[in-house]
């Protein structure tokens, strides 16, 4: 059964960097292909940023490009989200998703498997 367990969110100022990481468990991490998306209260998710199986091609979503960067260790079955130059409105809950597939879905009924979030706040 295919796990996923999100850390590193927290509480950080506009401006600042944070780095959050994805643990995968339960089948070849090489297999799928994995995302983060992020869900403030009252809204659907949204596309962050995904990675394809071997980690050579990336999509971003329209808010985080450029300041934001997706990165995978197939060996240890990780996956992380770099984020720099915080703004208050990336305040969310952020999800790692995957899916065994050797595209790369944009959207959330392509991923089977999502991990329970991990909450970031950029106070102003």
């Amino acid at each position: 059964q295919v796990q996923l367990v999100e850390s590193g969110g927290g509480l950080v100022q506009a401006g600042d960097s944070l780095t959050l990481t994805c643990k995968f468990t339960g089948d070849t991490f090489s297999n799928y292909a994995v995302a983060w998306f992020r869900q403030a209260v009252g809204t659907g998710r949204e596309f962050v940023a995904a990675i394809n199986r071997i980690g050579a091609t990336t999509n971003y979503g329209n808010n985080v490009e450029g300041r934001f960067t997706i990165s995978r260790d197939n060996d240890k079955g990780t996956l992380a989200l770099q984020m720099k130059r915080l703004y208050p409105w990336d305040t969310n809950v952020y999800y790692c998703a995957a899916a065994n597939t050797g595209l790369i879905p944009v959207t959330t009924p392509e991923y089977a498997y999502w991990g329970q979030g991990t909450q970031v706040t950029v106070s102003s």
